[in-house]
């Protein structure tokens, strides 16, 4: 998630100083290198040519600087270093990625201690050769070139360029273009909201484009050295991360009133919030797909040699051999088909008071998430409010549940959407586009079946994340979730839609054994914009009524 073309090779783009507190200052090698950073930036350049001028300045920086004619001066800094090793690990243009690789050997051949990449691929959840193998490359060219880097997150939802457009346009949109709040403080807010759910790949991340665009490095040390006005935004952070539901028109009164001080206007709580939720979302993507730490920032790489190989992801069973388990699993997957077929002719009408007890029925039904990480990580912790304050259900069992939220009354269609774009214009068309692409995206496909229509499973997946936040659709059948959606991926959904940071391997291999993974990576789409328009239709209905 970098946010500009200098981003991803200015001399702050890696947080790294910043996070990890036993970096200490740089030594004077790393300060002398800092100039063939120069040579970094041209290779953002859309002109072939300057590409190229690029690279050989590059090259020639990296090779004076190991001093080759001057035996026993190899002097390269720690960040070049790092930078080598992302353009050898993930930049989609050839030539640079095999310079990158031969640079870096030529490094190691002249005494210099080299980093390794700590993970395989983008994923510990996908094997690396389904994701690059995929991967469209047009998309990923246009990332490097605008971005400066393409990240791992853009690597895995490449497996889906249609919605990747669009996540990037509404990402780009957010970060950068003209908006009410000043840059650093836009990152800042998405690094709050990313220490919610312990993600520590967005807070480096956005720590690194805070500092980038002129943040004060004291503010990435504790949340008490922020700005009040930051500050305020807190209890909303962990309501919008946690329990919308909770949202109340005084806690948009608290912070926009005349009276309120800091005072914020609608436009910039409206960018600020759509900015939480959104990191919030991402975050869900970020731990249900198993996204590695990228190799340039702490816990991705490694001075140590490797001692052993890394472990390999463990593949679906539909990629692996054994005759009977792929032909079980293609009964299991033509029984879902048929159960989809069957649904969508079936012409039987129920009762408002029987929708109403199915969808009592799905919200109340006990699905079970093991907590397999507690308080955030020290890493974070700085960075977090009431850290004990989690993810509760909707209607925990034996107790007064909230009023539920009646899809009819207040929609995304009918009143979030004018809301968005009218105080923050245009942020409502790039979410609106973004939703629609998502459960619109089909391949007519299901593991390995031709598939007419998927809409039927598309919309018991949307309406199921929906009913866990406790919004009610008062024309769908719930009872077709329970038809459709197994149980564990009923677990996989409500970890990665409530309390994200829970998720494991295990979790995500248990359900939909025989589809593939691009298959899994689209349902994961699915729970990260459910839930991100859950958020906001309980904060906008707040706000709306805060307006009358």
């Amino acid at each position: 998630m970098a946010s500009g073309a200098a981003t991803g090779f200015s001399r702050r783009a890696d947080a790294r100083n910043t996070m990890d507190p036993a970096s200490g200052p740089r030594s004077e090698s790393e300060s002398e290198g800092m100039s063939s950073l120069k040579g970094l930036e041209r290779l953002c350049s859309r002109d072939e040519e300057e590409r190229a001028a690029g690279l050989e300045e590059l090259s020639q920086e990296v090779l004076v600087s190991l001093g080759l004619d001057r035996p026993n001066s190899a002097k390269l800094s720690k960040e070049t270093l790092l930078h080598l090793l992302r353009l050898a690990h993930s930049c989609p243009l050839p030539e640079v990625q095999s310079r990158a690789t031969e640079l870096l050997r030529a490094a190691q051949e002249q005494g210099v201690e080299v980093p390794r990449a700590l993970a395989s691929g983008p994923s510990a959840f996908i094997p690396a050769k389904q994701i690059l193998g995929g991967r469209d490359k047009d998309i990923l060219i246009e990332s490097f070139l605008s971005l400066g880097r393409v990240n791992h997150v853009t690597m895995v939802m490449a497996l889906h360029p249609a919605y990747l457009s669009c996540f990037l346009r509404t990402q780009h949109a957010l970060l950068e273009l003209d908006g009410p709040l000043p840059r650093h403080w836009r990152h800042y807010i998405v690094v709050m909201a990313a220490a919610r759910h312990h993600c520590s790949y967005l807070v480096q991340q956005h720590s690194a484009g805070f500092l980038d665009a002129g943040g004060e490095e004291s503010w990435l040390s504790g949340l008490e050295n922020a700005p009040a006005k930051l500050r305020s935004l807190q209890t909303l952070n962990k309501l919008l991360a946690h329990r919308p539901w909770l949202i109340r028109q005084q806690h948009i009164q608290e912070l926009v009133c005349p009276g309120a001080d800091p005072r914020w206007s609608l436009a910039e709580l409206i960018h600020a919030v759509v900015l939480m939720a959104h990191a919030h979302s991402v975050c869900s993507f970020v731990w249900g797909c198993g996204i590695n730490t990228e190799p340039d920032h702490v816990g991705g790489y490694s001075f140590q040699p490797s001692i052993s190989p890394l472990p390999r992801s463990p593949h679906s069973p539909a990629h692996e051999d054994g005759r009977q388990e792929l032909n079980n699993g293609a009964v299991e997957v033509e029984v879902l088909m048929k159960r989809m077929v069957e649904l969508q002719q079936l012409e039987e009408e129920w009762t408002q008071e029987e929708m109403v007890t199915r969808f009592e029925r799905e919200r109340s039904e006990s699905i079970p998430t093991a907590v397999v990480r507690g308080a955030p990580p020290d890493l974070l912790l700085h960075l977090v409010e009431d850290p004990e304050f989690r993810y509760e259900d909707f209607a925990p069992k034996g107790e007064q549940s909230p009023p539920t939220m009646r899809a009819q009354d207040y929609s995304w269609e009918d009143h979030g959407f004018s809301l968005v774009n009218r105080l923050l214009p245009d942020m409502g068309q790039h979410l609106d586009e973004k939703f629609q692409v998502v459960t619109n995206l089909t391949y007519h496909r299901m593991a390995m079946h031709y598939c007419e229509d998927t809409q039927t499973l598309r919309k018991a997946l949307w309406n199921y994340i929906h009913c866990l936040y406790g919004i009610r659709y008062d024309d769908y059948d719930y009872g077709t979730v329970n038809e459709l959606l197994e149980r564990p991926l009923k677990v996989y959904v409500k970890t990665v839609a409530c309390h994200p940071e829970q998720t494991t391997a295990r979790i995500y291999h248990d359900f939909w054994k025989h589809f593939r993974h691009s298959e899994k990576v689209h349902a994961n789409l699915i729970v990260m914009e459910a839930r991100l328009q859950a958020a906001l239709l309980y904060t906008l209905r707040a706000i709306t009524h805060y307006m009358r």
